[in-house]
């Protein structure tokens, strides 16, 4: 559903905790920008003042966000790319400072995979996982900096995953996640002498329109998924936004080669003893105006 202010009305901007302004003037690509944790993440940046460009491969879900923003009083545009592509990347990155003139902030929040166990695993789809999860995000990351961070500084933020227990069944997206972790350290050691400060965000499980892309046989194991985190539920897409934002903000100025898990306490429980029993979930931020529930978690 679509947040409503106390008078019922749809709320008109987004609702960051930041404080106002807190980008003004500051350029931040976001991959994947078009749906998801990238769209709000967008929509956070821009209501702080930034200007945002967004990154992906479906002009028409760029098009849309890009719209969303101006309408909400921010600026943004949009570049259609591949990531994959390191060509396409080139021009990418190159185009985006023809256009703003400068570049703060990346954040790699493109990326994808498909449920299936390893023994069926061909080479082409765990290939196709990897460079979308690990290459994509390493060609995004060095273009950023060589073309620009490496004389100017910025800030990096990585999405990645909970690969804490293992990715039963998703053993590619688990295996390129672990990756950008380490790509992660590497890259905060390695240019850390430009100013550039590189981290990563874990997700766990969001209520991220990223669910519905998954079979309806994976259905009911979605929806039970907040009966194994501590904190009652799923996380929202501004949870993961705040985050973001804050590695990419002043405020995280010491911070470098960090993981930030968002991920409501998941990886704690163990599988053999009984979540603490709890009569609500823990409270939410949401402060995405125009957040929706994935189909596969509505009654």
């Amino acid at each position: 559903m679509i947040r409503v202010n106390a008078e019922g009305l749809m709320a008109k901007s987004y609702a960051s905790v930041f404080r106002p302004g807190l980008f003004n003037d500051q350029v931040v690509i976001v991959t994947g920008g078009g749906s998801g944790i990238g769209r709000c993440t967008a929509h956070e940046l821009a209501s702080l003042g930034a200007k945002v460009a967004l990154i992906g491969r479906n002009p028409e879900k760029l098009d849309a966000v890009r719209e969303e923003i101006a309408a909400a009083g921010g600026e943004a545009d949009r570049w259609v790319c591949d990531i994959r592509e390191e060509n396409t990347v080139k021009a990418t990155i190159a185009a985006v400072l023809a256009r703003f003139s400068g570049l703060d902030g990346l954040v790699n929040n493109a990326g994808g995979q498909f449920a299936a166990p390893l023994a069926q695993m061909t080479q082409k789809g765990w290939d196709a996982v990897v460079r979308n999860n690990l290459t994509g995000g390493f060609l995004m990351a060095r273009e950023a900096y060589t073309q620009w961070m490496s004389r100017h500084g910025g800030a990096i933020v990585n999405i990645v995953a909970d690969v804490w227990l293992g990715t039963p069944l998703m053993a590619h997206s688990g295996a390129a996640r672990a990756g950008m972790i380490n790509f992660t350290k590497t890259a905060a050691f390695e240019w850390s002498g430009s100013n550039v400060r590189v981290n990563a965000v874990a997700p766990g499980w969001i209520a991220s329109s990223g669910l519905d892309r998954y079979p309806p046989e994976m259905g009911e194991k979605i929806r039970n998924l907040k009966n194994h985190v501590p904190a009652g539920r799923l996380g929202t897409e501004s949870e993961v936004a705040a985050a973001i934002v804050f590695l990419l903000s002043e405020a995280a100025a010491f911070i470098s080669g960090a993981t930030l898990c968002v991920d409501g306490a998941a990886p704690a429980a163990p599988r053999s003893i009984p979540l603490p029993p709890r009569e609500l979930p823990m409270p939410a931020f949401d402060g995405f105006h125009l957040r929706s529930t994935p189909t596969v978690l509505r009654d």
